[in-house]
């Protein structure tokens, strides 16, 4: 499943919801977090509610909801918004569950647990934006019901008490250690959002930057962001073109019976060829691949 870009949309907004989907992104998310204020839970749930219910949304993308924490310590919890978006008589088109600050691997299963209650085995994707829950990156990844790790860099630097920078070195340790994570147990690893949504040189680097790391997607707060992180993380021409060379080299070795090979004066080893699938990959998921 290709998650380029992530897009988050306020679930009290039921106008924005049906829009969300012509953004061109792969994943929507109808946030009933932070984007909603206190008094507006209740409505932001039956908002989202009756949009995912409603007969003409059927997007082609991913749909994804971003629950509250797992306790019920701000007022809201996931148990309140599950209630509504799953409970008796909810139809619709869910596809997938954001959980914000994920703690701890025992979050995820709790979330897990309150999903088997209405018989909904959905994919979970845990922000990971606190101090506890970078260190539990790897467990948290490790239960399988999760299967994305979204990095959080702005609740992060304010659990930590550090100063956000444009180079963003200090939260480059845990934007490191999440990919790290979830490459270790096979899970999709989205990059933290660009707050300047009208900056799109910064994006583009950022997005660049996000690639860089081993990230597979990256989120954005505005619909303006999306072409901008679907084309970074789509392969370019030239990297499509190189990995073909080096399937089409390894496949004259292997009928040859050499186990090392060229491509463009460079010699070619596992590294590369796994760099070259990955490019395959991504390619693919985009369309991109012939």
């Amino acid at each position: 499943m290709v998650r380029r870009s992530v897009l988050f949309t306020p679930g009290d907004r039921p106008e924005m919801l049906r829009k969300a989907p012509s953004a061109g992104a792969d994943v929507i998310v109808f946030d009933l977090e932070d984007a909603v204020a206190p008094q507006r839970k209740a409505e932001a749930r039956e908002a989202v509610r009756d949009v995912l219910s409603e007969p003409s949304f059927d997007p082609a993308c991913e749909v994804c909801v971003r629950v509250n924490a797992v306790d019920a310590a701000t007022g809201s919890s996931a148990a309140d918004d599950l209630d509504v978006l799953l409970g008796e008589g909810a139809e619709g088109t869910l596809e997938s569950v954001m959980l914000p600050k994920a703690g701890s691997a025992d979050d995820i299963r709790a979330l897990a647990d309150e999903l088997d209650k209405y018989d909904a085995s959905l994919p979970i994707l845990p922000v990971l934006e606190s101090a506890g829950g970078i260190l539990a990156a790897l467990e948290i990844a490790a239960v399988p019901a999760t299967d994305a790790l979204v990095f959080g860099a702005e609740d992060l630097a304010a659990d930590i008490g550090a100063t956000r920078s444009a180079e963003g070195l200090e939260v480059l340790y845990a934007r490191e250690r999440v990919v790290l994570a979830a490459a270790a147990h096979d899970c999709t690893a989205i990059d933290t959002l660009v707050t300047d949504f009208e900056d799109e040189a910064a994006l583009r680097e950022d997005a660049t930057f996000s690639i860089q790391l081993g990230y597979d997607g990256k989120l954005a707060i505005h619909p303006d962001q999306v072409a901008v992180i679907n084309e970074a993380f789509t392969p370019s021409a030239e990297e499509r073109e190189w990995a073909e060379r080096v399937f089409a080299a390894k496949r004259d070795a292997d009928a040859e019976g050499r186990g090392v090979f060229a491509v463009d004066g460079e010699m070619i080893d596992a590294p590369l060829i796994a760099r070259a699938e990955r490019i395959r990959s991504r390619a693919a998921a985009a369309d991109e691949w012939h």
